[in-house]
């Protein structure tokens, strides 16, 4: 078998189509059904559908991978200094052509070093390829830093808060109380919503689930809000529409000359 032969076996299988499954990520976030967007974009059928619903591939040696399926949801737009996924398909598609990372900076406007550290973190282990959708999943994982609340870090805070709720104080009041307390101290301040964070999230926000029965309503959760446009009347009927709008008796004129 001669270099090139197995040169040639090294390289055959399908390429990603990275950027053909962005155009139908957008497609199919636009309502455009499955069909319509593989015949604009010339694949098979069979191809949107496990884009579309995901699908999980058995192995040889019975190993299961699940490839997840394209999400609805649009990208979250972020500071231009970030890679973004449409950059990092470029990436890829940079990659597969043979182009050098120097000459895929130039293109982006991004410096060397950048891409450079983008490519090693994000090759697949097995087929050393740039993964941009694994590199796009980590980056938006990495970026969701969540932190505790003002609450929950600082301990005078927390106590100066509990302290009021023993008193049946709301979290109103208590808010109130904190800035006329410590005026000059924003550390120390903080409005009612995060007080009910607070109790009802503890595990996020510092406060105790315990501390709840001090509140007046006595709920130890919240109960879900109906929009205004979700209430119904209680009354239903052809009555209803034939009633004549009311009048204040006090806007009509010489209301009050004739009392």
């Amino acid at each position: 078998m001669t270099d090139s032969s197995r040169t040639r076996k090294k390289v055959t299988g399908a390429l990603p189509m990275t950027e053909t499954r962005v155009e139908y990520a957008r497609f199919m976030r636009q309502g455009i059904s499955n069909a319509e967007a593989c015949r604009t974009l010339k694949i098979n059928r069979r191809t949107g559908m496990r884009w579309r619903h995901g699908r999980t591939v058995k192995k040889a040696h019975g190993r299961e991978t699940t490839y997840a399926p394209i999400s609805r949801i649009a990208p979250t737009v972020i500071s231009p200094r970030y890679l973004s996924e449409d950059e990092r398909v470029q990436i890829a598609d940079a990659l597969q052509a043979g182009t050098s990372l120097r000459g895929i900076a130039v293109a982006l406007g991004r410096s060397p070093s950048t891409i450079s550290r983008e490519v090693r973190r994000n090759r697949s282990p097995r087929s050393k390829r740039y993964a941009p959708r694994a590199a796009q999943t980590f980056a938006n994982a990495a970026r969701k830093r969540p932190r505790q609340g003002k609450i929950a870090t600082s301990t005078p805070l927390r106590d100066a808060i509990q302290k009021l709720l023993t008193k049946q104080w709301s979290p109103r009041q208590i808010s109130h109380q904190l800035s006329i307390d410590f005026p000059d101290q924003p550390e120390m301040q903080v409005v009612h919503e995060s007080i009910y964070q607070a109790l009802y999230s503890p595990q996020k926000h510092g406060l105790t689930r315990e501390m709840t029965r001090h509140l007046r309503t006595g709920r130890r959760g919240r109960l879900p809000r109906r929009s205004s446009t979700a209430r119904r009347s209680r009354f239903s009927g052809p009555l209803l529409d034939q009633r004549p709008a009311e009048v204040d008796d006090r806007l009509v004129p010489g209301h009050w000359e004739s009392q």
